[in-house]
């Protein structure tokens, strides 16, 4: 097939399911300008007339769909606050009058990337959606997430597409995606892979210890990492990553994009720049290759960095497309009190120990 990247995108993500309240309220940081930053960007890089470029448009999910992985009582909620005009499902996810049509296109559009690659019309895509879903739950809203996109689309493909292969997820976003865990916590054949910043202080979810249950054991990997990680060292993961993948040999993989730990993104405490993103796509794209025909779809998820967003997105694109990606130079920046190999030293050799059950790394 000759080469073919999927792009969905909908211009409904670019200006509904708008924030009650401006910043600083936590919440407002999801809002349309999220995407219409990325789209004026990859427009103006003249992305969509690469002959490479196709674009995706979402699939058209119904309530019987939405209900293959959350509760009737769940959705009608969000439905009948939606219909309503405003409201709050939780501290942290709001409501407005089109909210429920919003999440709705953000399931119908991952579904319609993994489609697209799995059916082999594309060979990558992805799926520019909003909002973000990995922390929704079956019947919670949860960290700005309405309906968890990715594992609805995975649901979508199992029971109504009768697709049963392996799945590996890999999570990105600077924030545990715990919806997505729990989701996937006892099934042997979706592995999700997450790095996240995490607070070794207090404590927190997504810790090396939750490692899956019952036959989904050793599926559910955590590769937290400290505040202040810089690009100096967040490919480390890649160590306990490679394999892993070589042996669970997954039919696809999907990626959870989230792009806070951007060193400008107000919700995020990592220190990465667009580089980080680029080589992480290089080294996906590369193991894709190796494990399933180079069948990769990324999903964005968080990022609120309105600057460093569009630009994170282009070098994931860059990356796809095997073109060579440059950092704006704005992002040469010289962070103090940098982090020591030895902090992810201690990471990897704990999380080692505790894998060799299941895998030989």
């Amino acid at each position: 097939m000759k080469q073919k990247i999927g792009i969905l995108i909908d211009y409904d993500f670019t200006n509904k399911h708008v924030p009650p309240y401006p910043h600083p309220v936590f919440f407002s940081y999801e809002n349309p300008k999220r995407m219409q930053t990325i789209i004026q960007y990859l427009e103006g890089m003249k992305l969509f007339e690469n002959e490479k470029i196709h674009k995706l448009i979402p699939r058209v999910v119904t309530k019987s769909i939405l209900q293959l992985a959350h509760s009737q009582y769940y959705i009608e909620a969000v439905e009948r606050l939606s219909k309503f005009g405003s409201g709050m499902l939780s501290e942290e996810t709001y409501i407005t009058h089109d909210t429920f049509l919003l999440a709705k296109k953000a399931v119908g559009g991952v579904i319609a990337c993994l489609e697209s690659v799995i059916n082999h019309k594309s060979n990558q895509a992805f799926a520019l959606v909003r909002p973000p879903g990995h922390h929704a739950l079956r019947e919670q809203s949860s960290g700005l997430c309405i309906f968890n996109n990715i594992a609805n689309a995975i649901h979508y493909l199992r029971k109504r597409k009768n697709y049963n292969k392996k799945i590996v997820i890999i999570d990105i976003d600077d924030h545990y995606g715990d919806g997505i865990a729990r989701f996937f916590y006892e099934d042997p054949n979706v592995l999700y892979f997450s790095v996240h910043e995490f607070d070794f202080v207090e404590g927190d979810m997504g810790f090396i210890t939750e490692l899956g249950a019952k036959k989904g054991k050793g599926t559910n990997i955590n590769f937290p990492i400290p505040m202040n990680t810089t690009d100096a060292h967040f490919m480390e993961f890649t160590e306990i990553l490679t394999p892993i993948l070589a042996q669970f040999h997954p039919d696809l993989i999907i990626v959870a994009a989230g792009f806070d730990m951007y060193f400008a993104d107000p919700i995020g405490n990592c220190l990465l720049t667009s580089k980080s993103y680029y080589e992480f796509a290089k080294y996906i794209l590369a193991r894709a290759r190796q494990v399933c025909d180079g069948k990769v779809a990324f999903v964005l998820e968080g990022g609120y960095s309105l600057i460093g967003l569009p630009i994170c997105v282009s070098a994931i694109i860059r990356a796809l497309l095997g073109e060579p990606f440059i950092p704006q130079p704005f992002e040469q920046v010289e962070f103090s009190a940098p982090l020591e190999k030895t902090d992810f030293l201690t990471i990897k050799d704990s999380l080692k120990e505790l894998l060799q059950s299941f895998w030989n790394i």
